[in-house]
């Protein structure tokens, strides 16, 4: 299965509850924090919940 590296640019700090959640389900906590996840429909649903605060590229 294909994988992406997504890694947090933006700082978390006052975003909504929603979009935190989504970044730690990524594995994302602090600004530069990488994370390997699956190609799939889930994690490109999380990708598009938050895709201004994140840098996605091929693993």
């Amino acid at each position: 299965m294909a994988e992406i590296k997504v890694r947090l640019v933006r700082s978390l700090s006052g975003r909504k509850a929603d979009q935190i959640a989504t970044a730690h389900s990524l594995g994302l906590r602090k600004i530069g924090d990488e994370s390997r996840q699956p190609d799939n429909a889930p994690t490109q649903g999380k990708i598009k919940k938050i895709i201004h605060l994140i840098e996605v590229s091929e693993a």
